[in-house]
């Protein structure tokens, strides 16, 4: 099945400190593109790799699921660990949920976490009736493209296939379980409004992760894909000094958590 133009991985070899972008549930990597190139064009080594079931047509995430999205990103992960000193892990949405789960199973060999919109628990009640709906009724609208940037489009699936939403709720639980075991330094841009995830997700993750070095930033003019929309330079700009802080050699110790406004602007 041929891919969706755009939606092909896309991989960076640079220097020593790896970063690993996860995208979303039903999208591809066109929408961490510009976020993987402004990363890479300042020499680190970047890897945005294409989860299996997206970017063909939505009928071919049917028959994946969580593990096998979680696969694709361990791989990654490895692969990067092999060639870098260092490797970040950054995600949106159900690329985020993704990340925290690799810091879950990785430790210390994940060097930091930068999430933008993450998702880790179901927050519209119709999700309840998935579990016996989906045997009925293969798919709903989609939730691709909530851009508050006029002209703004994310290449993803124009229907949102209910076996896979099944298996997606399946990770938010193991996810959501396992937040206390997320240590590592952890940057997270959230967005004012938001029509896909609620920001109580976000205010989940900061409550129950046992990170020390936390800074959260408050994104005011863009929806859910804010890699896309009008705080896409801040997101990137953001997530490169935070890596560059705790790549260099005298990086210092754990830092107080960091609240939009309190510190840092």
């Amino acid at each position: 099945m041929p891919l969706m133009p755009g939606a092909e991985p896309y991989r960076h070899d640079g220097g020593e400190t790896g970063v690993l972008l996860c995208h979303g549930f039903t999208g591809t990597p066109q929408s961490l593109r510009p976020w993987a190139e402004y990363l890479a064009g300042r020499g680190l080594t970047v890897s945005v790799p294409l989860l299996p079931g997206h970017g063909t047509r939505w009928q071919d995430m049917q028959v994946t699921g969580w593990q096998d999205w979680y696969a694709e990103v361990d791989r990654e992960l490895a692969a990067l660990r092999d060639r870098c000193a260092r490797v970040f892990v950054c995600g949106l949405s159900m690329g985020g949920t993704l990340a925290l789960r690799l810091a879950q199973k990785h430790g210390t060999a994940v060097s930091g976490l930068v999430l933008v919109n993450p998702s880790v628990k179901a927050d519209s009640a119709r999700l309840m009736a998935v579990p016996v709906i989906r045997h009925f009724v293969p798919s709903v609208a989609g939730i691709a493209s909530d851009i508050a940037r006029e002209g703004g489009a994310e290449v993803g699936y124009g229907r949102t296939p209910l076996h896979a939403v099944h298996s997606l709720t399946r990770l938010w639980k193991t996810v959501h379980a396992g937040l206390p075991q997320v240590t590592q330094p952890l940057l997270l841009l959230r967005s004012r409004v938001d029509h896909v995830v609620h920001p109580s997700n976000s205010a989940v993750v900061l409550a129950r992760v046992s990170s020390t070095d936390v800074t959260e930033r408050i994104l005011e003019r863009s929806y859910h894909v804010a890699t896309l929309d009008h705080d896409a330079e801040r997101v990137f700009t953001e997530s490169y000094d935070f890596i560059q802080r705790l790549s260099a050699p005298a990086a210092g110790g754990p830092k107080e958590p960091v609240k939009e406004g309190t510190a840092g602007g």
